[in-house]
């Protein structure tokens, strides 16, 4: 029979956010993979657990992801552990879910500790919807690619930033998506937590001359949707209603269908486009 990987949740500062059915599993799993044997082994020496170890990390995670899957197959069962938080949110466990994915091997997910989560519920910003971002690119083109987009999002935004680069990336956040409204959380779960509810000119000014400590979480206000609809009626409005029309019109929508979307993008009723189009036929 087939192992399977279980996917192990780790706390993000404070020990005891760890879950009783993690402990459990990384006591009964035949091996451990952790993106830092180094740092791991801290929390298995704290928690008296003896299971053996091995490194994935960004680096290997092709060649030992191969490795692993091989042990899964030979009926090893694998708990998979980041530094910190969720294993498969921005770290290398991604490529060995799908690996096992591909080759039929079982895996389940052990729910825990999630900075982005973490950072997102004490914003005080909009929790229903958003976009979690990750660290954005190192490099420059992917880097300019995925800020020009972050403008139009009307999304909540989570970023995660180290500490040595927060005031380059608050300065390039604040020059693509003005003076918006952001929250940086820092030292999650640990002694000195802080949620730093605040807008960029803020950040900025404070971060320049208060060292950042401690990886940092960016919670940023997405674009109000009423800005984006005022948007789209402006940009409408170069068309005339005939062009607008046969826009849809030649799509193969039918008239009645098109005056619903033209009324729809326009912010009126259809009613107002009906009668608009029944002037402009009488004249």
């Amino acid at each position: 029979m087939q192992g399977k990987l279980y996917l192990c949740a780790t706390p993000i500062g404070n020990l005891e956010d760890i879950t009783f059915r993690v402990l459990r599993t990384l006591k009964e799993v035949d091996l451990i993979a952790a993106e830092d044997t180094r740092n791991s082994i801290k929390l298995l020496n704290h928690f008296e657990i003896h299971t053996p170890m091995t490194s994935y990390h960004e680096y290997n995670k092709y060649e030992k992801g191969r490795e692993l899957v091989d042990k899964l197959r030979q009926g090893k069962n694998i708990a998979l552990i980041t530094d910190a938080g969720t294993p498969g949110i921005s770290d290398p466990g991604e490529e060995l879910v799908k690996m096992c994915a591909e080759e039929g091997i079982e895996v389940t997910s052990l729910p825990g500790a999630s900075a982005c989560i973490t950072a997102l519920t004490l914003s005080g910003l909009n929790t229903r919807r958003f976009a979690f971002e990750a660290f954005l690119p190192a490099d420059k083109k992917e880097r300019q690619a995925v800020l020009m987009e972050l403008p139009r999002e009307t999304r909540t935004m989570i970023i995660y930033e180290a500490p040595h680069r927060l005031k380059r990336t608050l300065e390039e956040l604040y020059e693509v998506l003005g003076n918006r409204r952001l929250t940086v959380c820092r030292e999650l779960t640990k002694k000195y937590e802080t949620a730093f509810r605040t807008d960029f000119q803020q950040a900025i000014q404070y971060y320049g001359t208060e060292e950042p400590k401690g990886e940092c979480v960016l919670v940023i206000e997405g674009k109000k949707v009423e800005e984006v609809l005022e948007e789209k009626k402006r940009a409408w409005q170069e068309f005339s209603l005939e062009e607008h029309m046969e826009l849809y019109e030649k799509q193969g929508i039918s008239h009645k269908e098109a005056m619903r979307l033209v009324a729809k993008d326009r912010g009126v009723s259809r009613r107002d486009i009906y009668q608009e189009l029944l002037e402009k036929n009488k004249n």
